[in-house]
Order: C-alpha cells, then sequence, then structure tokens
C-alpha cells in the first residue's frame, strides 16, 4: 500500500487537513508496523522510512506548507525493479527516521528485542529466523569466501582498487589549485592573509600572490573570492536556520522544555555575517 501511495498524506493514511495529534497516532501506529526489527517483509525498511520521511515534513509547518504548494506536483515513486521511494530532496526530512523513532519511543524498540538499524544491506546475522535451506546457502557461502586464495587471483581482485588510486593520483595532480582559498591551507601554500577591497573579505594565498596578480587582474579575482564567500554563508545561514526550525518544532511537538531551550540559545552567527555583508554592499 504504501509503496502505491502517491503522497505524504498517503502514506500515513490521513486527510490533508489531518491536526497535529492526528499525525502523532498515524505516525505511532505505523512505525511500529513497520519498523525492521518486528517486520521483515521484503521492502518494511523502504516503508519505515518512508513513513518517517513523512511524519517529519507534515509535522514541521513550513515544510507542510510549501509541501502542500509544490510537493504533490514533485513527488515520484519509481517504477524499476527496486521499487524504492524517490522524492525530491526539498521535501526530504533533516532528521532520520531511526531518530524519530527514537523521540517517541524513548530511544529504543518497545519489544525489547533490539537491533540497531541502519541503512545497510541486510546480510545473514540481521535476521535470525531464517529457512533452512537459506542458512545452508549462506553457510556454504561463507565457506567459500573464508577459503584460501592465491596470490594470482588476489592480485586480480585488487587491480580495480589499485586503478582507482593511481587515476585519484594522476588526477590530484594534473589539476590546477585557485590562486586563493577562503580559509588557512597551509598544504598549499595559502596561508598569506589578505582582504578584498570592496566588502573586506577575508582570504589567503601563498607567497607568489603579489608578483601574479595586480590591478584589474587582481580586482577580477577579488569579484569571484567575493562571490564564493557569499555562497558559502548563505549556504551556513540557511542550515542555522534549518536547524533552529526544526529544533522548535521538534520541541512544540514533544513539549520538551530542553529542546526549546537549545533551540533559542542557537546563535545565527552566518545570518549575521550575511545581514553585515548586505548593509556594506547597499552602502557601497
Amino acid at each position: 500500500r504504501i509503496k502505491r501511495c502517491r503522497n505524504y498524506y498517503e502514506i500515513l493514511g490521513v486527510e490533508r487537513d489531518a491536526s497535529e495529534e492526528d499525525l502523532k497516532k498515524a505516525y505511532r501506529r505505523l512505525a511500529l508496523k513497520f519498523h525492521p526489527d518486528k517486520n521483515r517483509a521484503p521492502g518494511a525498511t523502504e516503508a519505515f522510512k518512508a513513513i518517517g520521511n513523512a511524519f517529519a515534513v507534515l509535522s514541521n509547518p513550513e515544510k507542510r506548507l510549501r509541501y502542500d504548494e509544490f510537493g504533490s506536483d514533485q513527488e515520484h515513486v519509481s517504477t524499476g525493479q527496486a521499487r524504492h521511494y524517490n522524492y525530491y530532496t526539498e521535501f526530504e526530512a533533516d532528521i532520520t527516521p531511526e531518530e524519530i523513532f527514537n523521540v517517541f519511543f524513548g530511544g529504543h524498540f518497545p519489544t525489547g528485542n533490539i537491533h540497531m538499524f541502519s541503512n545497510v544491506a541486510r546480510d545473514a546475522h540481521y535476521y535470525p529466523r531464517r529457512h533452512r535451506n537459506e542458512r545452508a546457502w549462506t553457510q556454504e557461502q561463507e565457506e567459500e569466501e573464508n577459503r584460501p586464495q592465491n596470490s594470482y587471483s588476489a592480485f586480480i581482485q585488487l587491480m580495480p582498487v589499485f586503478i582507482i588510486i593511481i587515476v585519484s593520483v594522476i588526477t590530484q595532480l594534473m589539476a590546477t589549485n585557485p590562486p586563493y582559498s577562503l580559509f588557512y591551507k597551509s598544504s598549499i601554500g595559502h596561508v598569506i592573509s589578505r582582504e578584498t577591497e570592496n566588502l573586506q573579505v577575508p582570504y589567503y594565498v601563498d607567497k607568489n600572490f603579489e608578483k601574479n596578480y595586480q590591478g584589474a587582474e587582481l580586482q577580477e579575482l577579488e569579484k569571484n573570492i567575493e562571490k564564493d564567500y557569499i555562497d558559502y554563508i548563505q549556504t551556513s545561514c540557511w542550515k542555522e536556520k534549518q536547524q533552529k526550525s526544526d529544533l522548535s518544532n521538534l520541541a512544540k511537538l514533544y513539549r520538551d522544555e530542553r529542546l526549546k531551550q537549545k533551540a533559542e540559545s542557537l546563535k545565527l552567527e552566518h545570518c549575521e555575517k550575511l545581514s553585515s555583508l548586505i548593509g556594506m554592499h547597499k552602502g557601497g
């Protein structure tokens, strides 16, 4: 049923005007039903992830508002053999399904029979109750893998790794590093501190920088430096706001005073820098 769902509301089995309490009830019921420690049917892990993602988005008022406006047209379910969910990243949760589950159920699965849930492929040790033939096949496979191998076969198996390492080294040697860095990097010689003339953006260069960049070339380079710096500050500011918003919503959802205090104490340092840069730009 979950694989056939077209949107997050269908996944949780609630109406589009569902209240916060309706969302929590739906999530609690489905999470217990599809948790990988309890439900070992094929696809249960993907269903559990989809349920957690749907709840995290719809329980966040801001994300729910954006999702109601744009989400239904952008999300889709792939029709390939694996049939995994493939939602657009704008409507993915910033908190993992495991973390949501732990918040609801106190950090462990209620049955007490715990296996750490992860996104790794399932192996023979993950599910102890297997069919007798499947266990025999697994044992034979392990014995085959543990048999001694001669040096030639080992070399053949490691050859792709050697090729990747060689290509990586050659690529790094041929790549040209930019003449500046926004951060101190002694490994490539960027240890001399400078500031751009327009926005006073700090950056680092090597000892030969002043010989190679002067006049118009320096001005053009500093424009690129300021653009890179603003992009970095904008991205960092967005992450700070998102983290603060997620903590605030979780604190409200679970009435957790500790989370509320943590959200209120978070400083938006990069957002303050961005505001300062915008002010300097307007002033200039």
